[in-house]
């Protein structure tokens, strides 16, 4: 029997394609793409041939291949450019060049087919500065981003405004537990962000009309699952076309969150003391309610990040989707459970941020050492705003992002 090197050597994947409908007309708007390693063997299913591959260490590889092939199908049967069609992408893939014989196809379907491109919440957690790369390569093709299996993990919901996903597909468990408080939540966070946005809502394994009339209740637009068609070989009968609109790309920044802030906020003069409490108190929110925010924090240094402060961050750690300390010699896991940067960035040597970010909050208190030197450390004066604007929050969030290197998974054996 063939083992799985031969399989990716072979390119021996195929894809399958289930439609998308729109819910209230029925139109069709675009398919997503499934892959399927060879019949009859071990690596049939999905999961199993990603559990081969990542243990062969050719798991971006795969996510290429997988990729090719849809695109491949989809431009041999003439999928028409009105049609989207959604295929999943693991963003660390864009840290492997694509491989020489699958760029062609790959070029072919950044100028022929209307794409959206998948992405799962965990990835955004291992690898932030990947997702945004990869999303803003997509963006660059004119293509679109999805955000997948939202309210599988509460992680999703804090992390939702990184992507700035075109498409928010909510996980098919939602369903099944329309009346649960945690279903209630999630659909409340992925309201507010679709209607601030304009992203559209997609409810996925939809396989009854009891079901589908619960996925109109939680605002999705576009169905997906077995009630509409079951994963099949592309065909190019199509009826009446459905619109899946594509969002404007979100403002990459490459300022830091005070000069993001400072720029379009009143800019207050201050001491180290007065605005501790200004910091503990958001701090504070990262550990809050049923969705915990995101935490992101700069310390100019490592050794501002003190044993007192390493504690409370851990503990926030436990129940936040990400904390993240930045700062010059900081370790890449500084206290329990929290991720570290030590930037080489020198404009942000210079600042003291603290940031919260989730469904429900926003908020940001960033600041600039003015400079003094022979004093008392709590008479050290800053320059500061804070801010609860969304959209400059995010901003400044995501300028922090990418200094983040992704997490080292243990690669099973």
């Amino acid at each position: 029997m063939a083992d799985i090197h031969d399989v990716l050597d072979r390119r021996a994947v195929t894809p399958v394609f289930q439609p998308l409908l729109d819910i209230a007309s029925g139109a069709l708007v675009g398919y997503e793409a499934l892959s399927r390693g060879p019949a009859g063997t071990p690596w049939e299913s999905p999961a199993a041939l990603f559990a081969a591959a990542r243990v062969a260490g050719r798991e971006a590889e795969l996510d290429w291949i997988c990729r090719a092939a849809a695109y491949r199908v989809a431009l041999a049967n003439g999928l028409d450019r009105r049609l989207t069609l959604f295929v999943n992408m693991e963003p660390t893939a864009w840290r492997v060049a694509c491989p020489a014989d699958l760029a062609p196809v790959v070029e072919q379907a950044r100028r022929g087919l209307r794409v959206v491109t998948e992405m799962t919440e965990r990835v955004i957690a291992d690898d932030p500065a990947a997702l945004l790369s990869a999303a803003a390569n997509c963006r660059d093709a004119g293509w679109g981003v999805a955000l997948d299996d939202v309210g599988a993990d509460p992680m999703s919901l804090a992390l939702m405004p990184f992507v700035h996903p075109d498409v928010v597909k909510l996980d098919m468990g939602l369903l099944h537990a329309p009346h649960d408080p945690h279903t209630a939540r999630v659909v409340a966070a992925v309201s507010a962000y679709a209607e601030a946005s304009g992203a559209t809502v997609l409810a996925e394994g939809i396989e009854t009309a009891e079901q589908l009339s619960t996925a109109r209740t939680m605002g999705a637009t576009i169905g997906q699952g077995w009630y509409f068609g079951r994963p099949a070989p592309l065909t190019s009968t199509i009826g009446h076309i459905g619109d899946l609109p594509i969002l404007t790309r979100p403002t990459e920044d490459d300022r830091t969150p005070f000069e993001i802030v400072g720029r379009s906020r009143a800019v207050t003069r201050t001491t180290k003391s007065q605005l501790m409490p200004m910091s503990r108190h958001l701090e504070a929110l990262a550990g809050d309610g049923p969705e915990p925010p995101v935490l992101l924090a700069c310390f100019q240094e490592a050794r501002h990040f003190t044993p007192a402060t390493a504690r409370r961050f851990s503990r926030i750690a436990r129940r936040s989707p990400m904390v993240a300390a930045l700062g010059a010699g900081l370790d890449a896991e500084p206290a329990p459970g929290v991720r570290g940067a030590c930037f080489g960035d020198d404009r942000l040597r210079g600042e003291w941020n603290v940031i919260v970010l989730g469904p429900h909050r926003a908020a940001a208190l960033v600041a600039r050492d003015l400079g003094d030197d022979g004093g008392p450390d709590a008479d050290r004066r800053f320059d500061f705003a804070l801010t609860h604007d969304r959209d400059l929050v995010v901003r400044a969030a995501r300028s922090l992002l990418k200094h983040l290197a992704p997490v080292r998974v243990p690669v099973p054996v």
